[in-house]
């Protein structure tokens, strides 16, 4: 069985945005998103409500997370 989980890449380092309770140590196989475009959270198991808790809990970073100067971490 294959099991997904959306992470961020960062330093060198991967970062999960949640532990899998179904996996054990081993391989991973990790795949790069494109910057661009829209990423289907239905396709993903989030639905619209998930969809909005998740978009109220990013708005404690988002002033942050949008400075110009936080471009540079774009480049990564």
């Amino acid at each position: 069985m294959i099991t997904c989980v959306e992470g961020i890449y960062r330093d060198g380092k991967i970062e999960l945005l949640e532990i899998p309770s179904d996996v054990h140590e081993g391989s991973v196989l990790v795949t790069f998103l494109p910057k661009t475009g829209l990423i289907d959270l239905r396709a993903r198991g989030i639905d619209a409500t998930q969809a909005a808790d998740l978009r109220r809990r990013f708005e404690t970073i988002a002033a942050d997370w949008n400075r110009p100067e936080m471009d540079v971490y774009d480049e990564l």
